[in-house]
């Protein structure tokens, strides 16, 4: 049977709606796993209960399957009184596991951190919570930004298990319409371009944020204009 294209032109509206969907799901969990791997990796590089939590959060979400994640959030809540809506249950759940596993490369950027600098910032006479937002934060994302980002891909890949929730996201449009209309070549073709082009956007993104959080330093990490000074030229 010949490939053609124009077979899915009757579902193509059906097909786009769920790569939409796809989108806003990632992009909300997106979103919250890079707030929670934030204020975990901080968490888990100081000491006390606090950072003991943080690590037992890291070790139970890394070493759990996402998919018995997802129906414990779906199937299992429901059960004590808890009920969140599928789009919401996705979010929640790519924010959680993302928040995991991102937070190990957000400590790593922490840890990287020239111990001189923490200490230049404390004899200036910032607080440790100005210290943290405008010294520490700033420099371990520039550290973490691309480890981050092939985190969040992995995120938009592991989207399509939300479709067994009853999500009518990209992959769970896409199986229904390869049995509606008996042409799954074109059908999974279709979908193996959308995560394609979803997470190929979303690498674009991240390398423009990293080029623009990095355009004032060189490539061994140091400011330009210093390192200009040091060569005898001028910023």
């Amino acid at each position: 049977m010949p490939f053609d294209i124009t077979v899915l032109t009757p579902h193509l509206d059906t097909l786009l709606a769920g790569a939409l969907l796809t989108a806003e799901v990632c992009a909300l969990g997106i979103a919250a796993a890079f707030a929670l791997a934030m204020a975990l990796g901080l968490l888990a590089v100081g000491g006390g209960w606090a950072g003991r939590l943080a690590r037992l959060y890291v070790d139970v979400f890394r070493n759990v399957p996402f998919v018995v994640q997802v129906f414990f959030l779906f199937y299992g809540l429901p059960e004590v009184g808890v009920y969140i809506d599928a789009f919401w249950t996705g979010v929640l759940a790519l924010g959680l596991v993302g928040g995991a596993y991102g937070s190990d490369v957000v400590r790593s950027g922490i840890l990287a951190i020239e111990p001189g600098v923490v200490e230049a910032a404390k004899v200036s006479g910032l607080s440790r919570s100005a210290i943290i937002r405008r010294i520490i934060l700033p420099i371990a994302l520039r550290t973490a930004l691309r480890p981050l980002g092939s985190v969040f891909v992995n995120l938009v890949l592991s989207s399509s298990i939300l479709s067994m929730i009853t999500l009518d996201e990209v992959t769970g449009t896409a199986r229904g319409v390869a049995s509606e209309t008996y042409r799954p070549f074109e059908v999974y073709a279709f979908l193996l371009a959308a995560y394609a082009g979803l997470t190929y956007a979303l690498s674009l993104g991240i390398d423009a944020l990293h080029r623009r959080l990095n355009r004032h330093m060189t490539a061994n990490g140091a400011p330009k204009r210093a390192a200009n000074r040091a060569a005898g030229g001028w910023a």
